[in-house]
C-alpha cells in the first residue's frame, strides 16, 4: 500500500472515529459475554460514563437498573438467528434510563428510546458481538400520547350528556343493543332499568328551569353512587335515565332499583334556600328468549315506567309482574 493509501486509509479511519463519537444517536458494541467494546459519546453525554471507564465491563453489572433478563433474550437471538431485532418505546418507554433534557418536551422525565440490535461478523464470518443503537425518540413519543390523548378526551366528550356526565342518548343505546347481542349469544341474564324523575314540569315551572336541570343532576349524582363497573347509565332523554345492567335477573335488578329509589326519596336538593322534593318512577324489563330485538327490550322497560307512574309515581315495576 502506498503513501498515499495509507493517508487516504487513516483519513478514513479518524472520519469514521469522528462519525461514530459524535452522531446524535447511541451506538454500544457487546461481545459475546455483553462486555462493551464500544461506548459514543451519545452514551457518554447522556450517562456521565466515558468510554475509557466502562469498556470491558460487563453491561449488566454497570447497569444493574437494566431489564436484564427480558433484554438478554432479545440479545441471544440476535446472535442465534444472526438478525436484527427491535426494541419500540411502545413497546418499553426506555432500556437505559437517561433523563430527558430536551425543552421541547421538557414534561418528559426520562427518554423514551427505540432501539435497533444487529449482529457485527468477524473477518470469518462468525457473529461474535453486537450493537445496539439507542435512539432518543422522545419528541415523537409525547407527540403521540398528547394526540392519543387529545383523540379520546375528544372521543368522551362526543359521548357524554352535558349536563349529567353520563352517557348520551346515542352511545346509551349503543350499548343496549352490544348488551342485547352479547347476552343472547352467551345466554346470560341482563335487565335495563328506566328512571324517570317525577313531576319535572312542575318543578320547572315552580322554581325554574335550571332548578329542573339540578333535579336531573341530583338523580344522575345518586345513581352513579349504585353503579357497579361493568354497569352502562346515560340519559335516555329529558327526564329520563337508562341503566343497562348486565348479568343481572330481575330479582337482583328489582333490589338494586329499589335502593335507587329509596336513596333519591331520602336525598335533599336545596335550591336558591327551598328544598325540592324530587322522587322517581322506576320500570325494569329482564332480557328473556320472548324479547327478539333490543327495541323490544326498551320498550317492555318503558311500558313498566308508565304502569309505576300511573300506580302513583315514587315506585318500582317490574315488566314481568305486569298484567
Amino acid at each position: 500500500m502506498g503513501k498515499v493509501d495509507e493517508l487516504n486509509a487513516m483519513n478514513e479511519l479518524h472520519w469514521l472515529i469522528d462519525m461514530v463519537q459524535t452522531i446524535e444517536v447511541g451506538l454500544v458494541v457487546l461481545d459475546r459475554k455483553f462486555n462493551i467494546q464500544l461506548w459514543n459519546g451519545f452514551m457518554e453525554n447522556h450517562s456521565g460514563v466515558s468510554p475509557n471507564d466502562i469498556k470491558g465491563d460487563n453491561l449488566f453489572s454497570r447497569f444493574p437498573d437494566l431489564p436484564e433478563q427480558w433484554l438478554k433474550q432479545k440479545m441471544e437471538s440476535v446472535f442465534l438467528l444472526k438478525n436484527q431485532a427491535f426494541i419500540s418505546w411502545e413497546q418499553r418507554p426506555y432500556v437505559f434510563k437517561f433523563r430527558n433534557y430536551r425543552p421541547i418536551t421538557g414534561r418528559a422525565e426520562f427518554m423514551y428510546q427505540n432501539i435497533t440490535l444487529l449482529p457485527l461478523s468477524s473477518l470469518t464470518g462468525q457473529i461474535t458481538h453486537l450493537s445496539m443503537i439507542v435512539y432518543d425518540v422522545t419528541d415523537a413519543a409525547i407527540n403521540k400520547m398528547q394526540l392519543e390523548s387529545a383523540t379520546e378526551k375528544l372521543q368522551l366528550h362526543n359521548q357524554t350528556d352535558a349536563l349529567t356526565l353520563l352517557l348520551n342518548r346515542r352511545y346509551w343505546l349503543q350499548g343496549i343493543v352490544d348488551e342485547f347481542e352479547r347476552c343472547k349469544s352467551q345466554h346470560q341474564p341482563a335487565s335495563v332499568l328506566f328512571l324517570e324523575i317525577d313531576q319535572l314540569q312542575q318543578i320547572n315551572q315552580g322554581y325554574g328551569r335550571i332548578a329542573g336541570d339540578r333535579a336531573i343532576q341530583h338523580v344522575a349524582h345518586i345513581v352513579k353512587k349504585h353503579l357497579r363497573p361493568n354497569d352502562i347509565c346515560g340519559r335516555y332523554k329529558g327526564e329520563t335515565l337508562g341503566l343497562i345492567m348486565p348479568q343481572t335477573d330481575a330479582a337482583d335488578a328489582a333490589n338494586r332499583a329499589e335502593m335507587i329509589r329509596a336513596d333519591i326519596e331520602a336525598a335533599e336538593l336545596t335550591y336558591k334556600s327551598s328544598m325540592i322534593k324530587v322522587t322517581t318512577s322506576l320500570g325494569i324489563c329482564e332480557l328473556n328468549e320472548a324479547i327478539k330485538t333490543p327495541d323490544t327490550w326498551l320498550d317492555n322497560a318503558s311500558t313498566a315506567v308508565t304502569q309505576a307512574i300511573a300506580s302513583g309515581r315514587n315506585q318500582l315495576t317490574v315488566f314481568s309482574n305486569l298484567g
